[in-house]
């Protein structure tokens, strides 16, 4: 068995404040950071035990993750397991990257998201060219607001021509959008127009609870992050009897970690190995 878990422990503090983020600059205490810290090594731990299986993990923190140790030490751990085929994480970047040369990079990666409004170009920019120099496989990308276009386009042409720069549309937003903001993002990401749509997702086959399913810190089961329904414990004894086909029950899907997951799309055949760090198949150039 191949199985994708996207983890999302009890980690809600970051170090940026972008106003769109409801965790936007809270500060996590050291007891709720220590929970964190014993929660992803007990997660960690459950990984190594099942050789006989897959694994491809995806951490979405609520949060910026990579500025604590536990983290990097949970992935360094993870991708020298040779049963784990990826691990990857959503990130700031504003971390040291020192800890990756700890790592197995075969099977590590990073979606790794400008923040204009919290960092300059430049300090992004540096830590995405020494991630390349290292030799790790990342994306890039920042959310499309039209009022950072000038830097958007900036980071495109200064980051390397092999780097995927993803742009997440607004949904809320784009009703609102000119139709040359539309042009200008799709000139960046060739890709942008999956992004912006709410995909029609109720009775649809998904690989959600079968072969993709989402985890908490108290090792909580879910079919994804957007469906609350409870499916079981990955630290109960009978975990892997829940994971079976289910049909969509949502009406719509708009987030990348959810919809590329759909049958019927066929976002698989688009982004191939990179589908949970958003790296197509084919990189623009």
């Amino acid at each position: 068995m191949h199985l994708t878990i996207l983890y999302r422990g009890s980690l809600i503090s970051c170090n940026y404040g972008c106003e769109y983020c409801p965790f936007a600059k809270r500060y996590s205490s050291a007891a709720e950071l220590n929970l964190d810290k014993q929660q992803l090594q007990r997660f960690v731990n459950w990984i190594s035990q099942y050789h006989q299986h897959q694994f491809s993990i995806l951490f979405t923190p609520w949060g910026e993750a990579l500025i604590h140790k536990h983290y990097q030490q949970a992935l360094v751990k993870l991708t020298q397991m040779s049963h784990v085929k990826k691990a990857a994480i959503q990130t700031n970047l504003s971390c040291n990257l020192d800890w990756v040369e700890d790592c197995n990079k075969e099977s590590l990666a990073l979606w790794a998201t400008f923040h204009p409004e919290w960092v300059s170009r430049q300090s992004y920019l540096s830590q995405c060219l020494e991630l390349d120099n290292r030799g790790v496989r990342f994306s890039a990308g920042v959310v499309g607001f039209p009022q950072y276009k000038n830097e958007i386009a900036a980071l495109r042409q200064e980051l390397p021509s092999h780097v995927y720069l993803w742009i997440n549309a607004v949904k809320k937003e784009l009703s609102k959008l000119l139709p040359e903001d539309r042009n200008f993002f799709s000139s960046i990401d060739p890709l942008y127009h999956l992004n912006t749509h709410h995909y029609p997702s109720f009775g649809r086959s998904c690989r959600a609870g079968k072969s993709m399913i989402s985890v908490d810190g108290e090792g909580t089961m879910r079919r994804c992050h957007f469906l609350k329904q409870l499916i079981g414990n990955i630290y109960d004894q009978n975990w892997q009897e829940v994971l079976q086909e289910r049909d969509c029950s949502n009406e719509t899907c708009h987030c990348h970690i959810g919809y590329v997951h759909l049958d019927y799309l066929e976002l698989d055949r688009v982004f191939g190995s990179g589908i949970l760090e958003r790296i197509p198949n084919l990189t623009p150039s």
